[in-house]
């Protein structure tokens, strides 16, 4: 059972996270894994108050839930179990019995999932599927909000426009974009350019954070939808079940069919995510905002964005 843990946590290593730095490290025993936030991969300029990366390490988190249930095995994860450790945020514990059949139908779009940036079909996402996508992220605490309203989905669309242009003044941003989606060949990490699609005449600094819809028609044929994951709170285990959320809500749209792009450039900084929440016009956090939608009849697949070996993120006892 040791090697298959080991392999779950493999699998996870799949897992979404702010522009791919992939700011975990996990600790293996015989029974049980310790999930690790990384501070060397934290990006202090996109994401001051860490809030990129505890979503991103609760995404983890859930991918190894499923990984170990498509494995036949169940854990039992407790979160923040060590208030002098503030890096561990949790630990995975193998207990008896089945694992957790909701999570076991996952376990096929771990390799599956991409985040697609490309332009969608018209067709409308159906109700069902969006419903499914709502109590997905119900099950962790989290709430889930369609932008149907067209006057909810304008304010966003301003939202995401000013929280691009802020974070263009922030010190230190534009760095880390240029150093994470500009790679050298061969790197496991970072978003590679075939990632992200070419507008002709647009600056490669400007296309990747805009935040758009859909290109310059944002409001045009294609039938994308904006889902923000909410917590009542806004504590550290607040925005790790955001993660966790974020993660079957990605892995169930993959599943039913669905594209998926995580923005995250909303959030980041404190004016433009509380713009957020008035144009949602409810008192609970935004955390994350998912955008959805059917791929377009024929597009190619994406390929994989490259990820860090197993050896590289384990911590030594």
């Amino acid at each position: 059972m040791a090697r298959d843990l080991r392999h779950a946590v493999e699998l996870a290593l799949q897992a979404p996270s702010v522009h791919n730095t992939q700011p975990w490290l996990f600790r293996l025993s015989a029974d049980e894994v310790e999930l690790h936030a990384d501070p060397a991969r934290h990006l202090a300029g996109t994401d001051p108050d860490h809030r990129d990366l505890l979503i991103s390490c609760g995404a983890v988190l859930h991918h190894l839930v499923v990984a170990a249930a498509g494995l036949g095995i169940a854990l039992e994860v407790e979160r923040l179990p060590d208030p002098e450790r503030r890096h561990h945020l949790a630990t995975a514990r193998m207990v008896g019995g089945p694992p957790d059949r909701t999570e076991a139908a996952l376990f096929g779009q771990l390799g599956r999932r991409r985040t697609d940036r490309r332009q969608y079909a018209a067709e409308p996402v159906p109700p069902a599927r969006i419903a499914s996508l709502v109590a997905r992220a119900a099950a962790f605490g989290v709430g889930l909000v369609p932008a149907t309203d067209p006057g909810v989905l304008a304010r966003m669309h301003d939202v995401l426009s000013d929280a691009a242009t802020r974070q263009r003044h922030e010190p230190g941003y534009l760095a880390e974009l240029l150093i994470w989606t500009h790679r050298y060949a061969g790197t496991r990490d970072g978003v590679p350019a075939a990632a992200v699609p070419a507008r002709p005449g647009e600056p490669a600094l400007t296309r990747f954070p805009a935040g758009r819809l859909t290109g310059r028609q944002a409001f045009g044929p294609d039938g994308g939808l904006l889902l923000v994951l909410t917590t009542a709170r806004d504590d550290r285990i607040d925005r790790l079940a955001a993660g966790e959320a974020a993660s079957a809500v990605l892995l169930g749209a993959t599943r039913v069919g669905l594209a998926t792009a995580p923005l995250s450039q909303a959030v980041e900084q404190p004016q433009t995510r509380e713009r957020l929440r008035r144009a949602l016009g409810m008192a609970d956090h935004p955390q994350l905002v998912v955008r959805i939608g059917t791929p377009p009849l024929g597009s190619a697949p994406l390929p994989a964005t490259p990820r860090r070996s197993l050896e590289a993120v384990l911590l030594r006892r």
